[in-house]
């Protein structure tokens, strides 16, 4: 049984042996919604230690007893539902369900929503206690499990609430169970990049980044203006002179349909600059779609809305204009990534980013064509161009959109869950493990708020590093360069940047000279 505990066994057989509880119910005369979880104290066999873990009865608590705010309402008209019925109308802001119950034992639990789409994938905030600890996300036009995992809930009472992000959902009830334990060894990462061709640069920094993980997080932050742009001098003065060991670039204005209209960027200087510095480098890019597809405003050509692009007819060869369009972009871009090789830049390179989403073009027709694409733009980069600095960040967000594990190094998750929101997002931690059977670092590709470390590592969400996106997830003016904490508070970012657990510029060790290893 590996890792999982003799407990968990027990609750998926309905056994009651050896510490395995029975059925809990509510209090006499209680809401049906303000539930006593009954837990006892048993032995995980597995463990060398035997670790005491707590043990709960799966509690399932009926969506129609829950608080209902806005325009949710009770309703009985879809079939597959349990109790008296399910409930609807997650349509504005504001609408939402909130569930009660008391906690007896401090651990991990599973929190459930089952429920079904309304009209295709859906997401929607799951928050406790007030905090936003990930989105409940469901894609079925049937009762279906809707599942957050490994939530930490200490002894005592807890609001859980369903609020409407997306919305469109149906919910007909709650199921809280204990979380199995994690394995540690999902942080025992290979340092063997994909590019059999890798440079010794990048091979160093991928044996550097795997020695940490699971231990370290490198702090990130994207900079528009390099390691001295306004963002970073926020965080300059807020820490005291801390500088994160992560700058974030985008190559978006070397797109030619940007060139076209005037952009021009220093992201490639601002790149060398930090590397003899010490630092590390990532890049993603916003690729303007090609002129001939820009039907909205020119500047905002990588998102959908603003294109008449699809990428499906030119991956089919239904538009062959559209492919040699797409490979002049490409050899652009090379062009400015050849720079970096032979300045012998390592960059941990996210292209194509949130493809799932759909709101940019290269997402938009699916995950067949995205698929197609990503590994043409593999192909060339690596085969023609000789890229062999490149560290390929699969940033797809969806496991119908991996490409295969022959073409990631590592896996990226954006998450932006509001303002001041601390938690660590185990949930997309652990949903970015499912991707794939190989050992991938999972790493916080942009985050709008910082996490609590010490939340972090009590959770296990060990994410290989994190990098803050810009604007105004820092500041409130890009001429002035002072935190705004409207998302991150000043006591946080300097508790991110003083803490054991995170690395900083003056942290990182001679990356020009770390020992390889695979």
């Amino acid at each position: 049984m590996r890792k999982q505990s003799f407990y968990l066994m027990c609750l998926l057989i309905g056994l009651s042996v050896n510490g395995c509880t029975s059925p809990g119910k509510a209090g006499e005369g209680s809401n049906p919604n303000d539930v006593v979880v009954n837990t006892e104290t048993v032995v995980n066999i597995d463990s060398p230690t035997a670790t005491l873990l707590p043990t709960m009865v799966p509690i399932e608590l009926e969506a129609e007893d829950a608080l209902l705010s806005g325009n949710v309402k009770i309703e009985s008209s879809k079939s597959g539902f349990s109790g008296t019925g399910y409930i609807s109308g997650f349509e504005d802001d504001g609408d939402f369900c909130e569930f009660k119950l008391t906690i007896e034992s401090d651990g991990f639990y599973d929190l459930n929503f089952i429920s079904a789409a309304l009209g295709g994938y859906k997401e929607n905030y799951v928050l406790v206690d007030g905090d936003n600890v990930g989105v409940a996300v469901t894609d079925q036009n049937k009762f279906s499990d809707s599942k957050l995992e490994r939530i930490f809930l200490a002894n005592g009472e807890h609001s859980v609430k369903l609020s409407k992000y997306w919305g469109w959902v149906v919910v007909d009830k709650l199921i809280v169970t204990s979380s199995m334990e994690l394995d540690a060894s999902i942080y025992e990462v290979p340092a063997t990049l994909v590019n059999q061709n890798a440079s010794d640069r990048a091979k160093r920094l991928m044996s550097y980044l795997t020695d940490i993980y699971g231990n370290k997080f490198l702090s990130g932050q994207y900079c528009e203006k390099g390691m001295y742009g306004t963002e970073i001098s926020a965080i300059w003065k807020t820490t005291e002179g801390k500088f994160p060991a992560v700058l974030g670039l985008d190559l978006i204005d070397y797109t030619p349909s940007r060139v076209e209209k005037g952009s021009s960027s220093k992201a490639i200087e601002y790149a060398i600059e930090f590397d003899e510095k010490g630092g590390i480098v990532t890049f993603c890019w916003h690729w303007n779609a090609p002129t001939k597809y820009l039907t909205g405003t020119w500047y905002r050509g990588f998102y959908k809305e603003e294109t008449n692009i699809d990428l499906a007819k030119i991956m089919n060869g239904q538009d062959e204009e559209g492919y040699q369009l797409l490979m002049a972009d490409i050899d652009a871009i090379a062009k400015e990534l050849q720079k970096l090789k032979e300045a012998d830049v390592p960059i941990l390179w996210r292209p194509l980013h949130e493809a799932s989403g759909g709101w940019f073009w290269w997402g938009a027709k699916g995950a067949e064509a995205y698929k197609k694409l990503y590994i043409v733009l593999y192909d060339k980069l690596t085969k023609e161009y000789g890229l062999n600095n490149l560290i390929w960040i699969w940033n797809g967000q969806d496991k119908e959109w991996y490409p295969g594990d022959e073409y990631v190094d590592m896996i990226g998750e954006d998450i932006y869950p509001g303002e001041k929101v601390y938690t660590s997002q185990i949930n997309k931690y652990l949903g970015a493990l499912k991707y794939t059977k190989a050992k991938k670092m999972i790493v916080l590709s942009e985050n709008g708020c910082l996490f609590d470390p010490d939340l972090a590592i009590r959770d296990g969400a060990m994410w290989g590093f994190f990098a803050t996106w810009g604007g105004e997830f820092v500041t409130k003016s890009a001429l002035i360069n002072w935190l705004s904490e409207q998302y991150t508070e000043e006591y946080m970012v300097k508790k991110v940047y003083a803490h054991d657990s995170v690395v900083t510029l003056d942290k990182l060790p001679d990356l020009k000279n770390y020992e390889v290893h695979e």
